[in-house]
């Protein structure tokens, strides 16, 4: 026994000394955004060795002896994108009551084809903050294990929510004794519901804070946890170390999630002038989704879309862009969130032109969707830039993305961590 285990150690020492080497990837195209700067450097050469990038040079620099070369002339390059408000095991083309036509196992299937889209998209990093059955944890397992192709998924699994509230189920009858699994009305069921999200895989805890546009028999402004609830669930889900992000249309939910200490507030369609100063103060994030209702209104009632939830959209749709305009003249942070899934997966870029549309630069859109998103989820030495030690996510599109930024919803190369997705 003794030998057979001096046998396997001098094996795996020569494997370790004489194995495959790391593999190394060398990108050069015409253009790098630095989308810190906003400044383009010419004729970049990025090195990518075991997933991150190790050197950002110039062409003619030394290139590691083996490298794979991928030159892709005519290219502006840019960090993979994010998008932090992604419900990726579902699907707008089922909504209301016709998604009960399919059976539980049939959304985590879905997801997949879901996940493989919106990397193909530019997407690398996405956080998906409501699931049902922890479907997104398997899924970024899958991914993470190399059997299905997607982006990088911060999971929050369930969304937690108050007695018929937004994140309860509320389209059946007492006779189906539906609720919600992480439904909470007091402090301590909150800090409880947190441990057993994260038991479960959560990475991110999402709350919904006031009532919601595509949920039943509530309104979008009316605050449904309370400031001590709320207070609760961040205590719990920081001392663990997860962030929280909130479900918050309506002025009151939206200040009582940021005094509360939420780190980024979802949607803040409703928001007041107090929100925004005291959102500015706090150094909370908003993430508003101001595009999606484009689409729910050309498509949402051939999908299935209740006329309630119908009317709601159409009545917050404006106001909210307003909102986005004055929150973002005021300093607020804007974090790249885009409800995918209320919309169609892949779609996600489009986004950034609304942005613009309503007082946006394409610098500032661009930046939501890569530093200023990586800075909201914590991982600001990981994703969001090209630059060393970062990983080797990158973007390319044909033309000046800092000129246009609807190039972003047709990138022609997509590579995550040092591995070609797209290249056209």
């Amino acid at each position: 026994m003794r030998l057979t285990a001096l046998f396997a150690t001098a094996a795996l020492v020569a494997l370790t000394a004489f194995g495959a080497q790391a593999k190394t990837v060398a990108v050069s195209a015409d253009k790098l955004v630095d989308v810190v700067t906003g400044k383009e450097a010419d004729k970049p050469l990025v090195i990518i060795t075991d997933g991150r990038i190790t050197a950002v040079g110039h062409q003619g620099d030394q290139v590691p002896v083996g490298a794979e070369l991928v030159n892709l002339p005519g290219v502006t390059l840019l960090p993979g994108l994010i998008d932090m408000h992604t419900h990726i095991t579902s699907s707008p083309l089922f909504s209301g009551y016709n998604s009960l036509l399919f059976t539980d196992s049939f959304w985590p299937v879905l997801s997949t084809a879901n996940a493989k889209v919106t990397l193909e998209a530019g997407f690398t990093t996405i956080r998906n903050v409501g699931s049902d059955n922890y479907d997104d944890v398997g899924l970024r397992q899958a991914i993470e294990a190399g059997f299905v192709e997607g982006p990088r998924i911060v999971t929050a699994t369930y969304a937690i929510g108050s007695t018929g509230g937004h994140c309860d189920s509320t389209f059946f009858p007492p006779s189906m004794n539906q609720r919600g699994p992480a439904v909470i009305d007091s402090p301590d069921e909150g800090r409880k519901m947190v441990r057993q999200l994260h038991k479960y895989g959560a990475q991110v805890i999402k709350i919904c804070a006031t009532g919601g546009v595509f949920s039943h028999g509530d309104t979008p402004g009316a605050q449904q946890l309370t400031l001590e609830e709320i207070k609760a669930i961040v205590d719990e889900a920081h001392a663990t170390g997860l962030k929280v992000a909130a479900h918050a249309h309506g002025a009151s939910g939206i200040k009582a999630a940021i005094l509360g200490g939420v780190d980024t507030i979802e949607h803040a369609s409703l928001v007041d002038d107090e929100g925004i100063k005291l959102a500015v103060q706090k150094g909370a994030y908003f993430g508003m989704d101001i595009y999606n209702t484009d689409y729910t209104q050309a498509e949402g009632k051939k999908n299935g879309v209740l006329e309630e939830n119908m009317q709601k959209d159409r009545d917050i749709g404006l106001i909210q862009r307003q909102n986005y305009q004055k929150a973002l003249k005021a300093g607020v942070k804007m974090i790249f969130s885009t409800d995918a899934g209320v919309y169609p997966h892949g779609d996600n870029a489009r986004q950034l032109a609304t942005m613009v549309q309503w007082g946006a630069t394409p610098l500032q859109a661009i930046q939501s969707a890569t530093v200023t998103s990586s800075q909201a989820l914590g991982q600001e030495k990981d994703v969001g830039q090209v630059a060393a030690g970062f990983y080797g996510d990158l973007v390319g599109v044909k033309g000046d993305p800092l000129a246009d930024v609807t190039l972003l919803q047709h990138p022609v190369f997509v590579m995550k961590g040092g591995d070609v997705v797209v290249s056209k």
